[in-house]
């Protein structure tokens, strides 16, 4: 009968210490899991932005406790993740890269303005844009070209594609607005390009101090603090998509997809229209994480190389 007792806690040590063992090995499996789609999503960040800002980023430095870091030309390093918890407040105030990445611009229509807070483009690391726009009032303007908007000249950036960029849409813009007239008086009389002035109520500066942004022709409704949620959404509902369209395929992002809204804004993001169109969904089991590039040239394997080399 002992024997028998002793076997019963043996079995039920056994079976115990087999669910334990199940528990553990299944948290380790969901660790490891989140843990690779962390530096998958990491890894196409930085991608990202190497593509989106060619030349700027040399070198990729991870460091045992303090995180993974860009390393710029100027040999300023930024970090990519600070790893805190923040309100969405937080993030705004004091992003780090992760936090300006996180949310995917989306790029199918909207028939409704976004949910609380989802604001991709609003996040900005002015660390950064200093480093590829201009770290001065003096350098930006050094920066700065003149772009034909039909009867005028605008100022917009000429690093990175910008002003390139702004240019190819007024290419297309202005005789589509020219030709129809339920769109010209979206876009004319544009409201402005370059403006070194903080973003109102913030001590951040605007992307109009940058020259990376543009507004078009102003409406009362079209800004989050001139215009109720219910007016927003009534302009968003009249806003030709066009004018939307044209941007996004030369890698603008359009404020009218934001929680706080600003329809008539759009602006030079192309890391967020990059990320948007090659890596909007979760990486597949056995997939390269850089899976889902529509073409690669030699400046984009070399970005790839150095990525795995630093964090693989």
């Amino acid at each position: 009968m002992k024997k028998f007792g002793l076997w019963l806690i043996i079995l039920a040590l056994t079976i115990g210490f087999g669910r334990v063992n199940r528990n553990y090995i299944r948290n380790q499996l969901i660790l490891t899991q989140e843990e690779n789609e962390y530096t998958v999503t990491m890894k196409r960040d930085l991608l990202c932005l190497m593509m989106a800002y060619p030349g700027h980023i040399t070198g990729i430095e991870a460091e045992d406790g303090k995180g993974v870091f860009i390393v710029m030309r100027s040999g300023r390093r930024i970090l990519y993740d600070d790893k805190k918890e923040k309100s969405f407040q937080e993030k705004l105030s004091s992003p780090d890269l992760q936090d300006m990445l996180e949310q995917i611009y989306p790029l199918e229509d909207i028939q409704s303005l976004m949910p609380p807070n989802f604001d991709p483009g609003r996040i900005r690391v002015y660390s950064f844009l200093h480093e590829v726009y201009g770290g001065s009032k003096a350098q930006v303007e050094g920066n700065l070209t003149n772009v034909k908007a039909g009867p005028q000249y605008i100022l917009f950036n000429k690093q990175n594609g910008a002003a390139e960029a702004l240019d190819m849409v007024m290419d297309e813009l202005v005789p589509l607005a020219g030709s129809n007239p339920k769109i010209y008086p979206f876009v004319f009389p544009m409201s402005g390009t370059f403006n070194y002035r903080n973003i109102a109520g913030t001590g951040q500066l605007s992307p109009h101090a940058f020259g990376t942004a543009i507004d078009l022709a102003r409406n009362n409704k079209d800004y989050w603090k001139w215009a109720t949620r219910e007016e927003g959404e009534k302009r968003l509902a009249v806003y030709p998509r066009e004018i939307v369209k044209i941007f996004e395929k030369n890698r603008f992002v359009w404020g009218g997809k934001w929680t706080h809204f600003d329809i008539l804004h759009f602006e030079y993001r192309p890391e967020l229209i990059l990320k948007a169109r090659y890596f909007s969904g979760q990486a597949k089991p056995h997939q390269l994480w850089y899976e889902g590039l529509t073409s690669m040239d030699d400046t984009t394997r070399s970005y790839i190389q150095m990525i795995e080399s630093a964090l693989d």
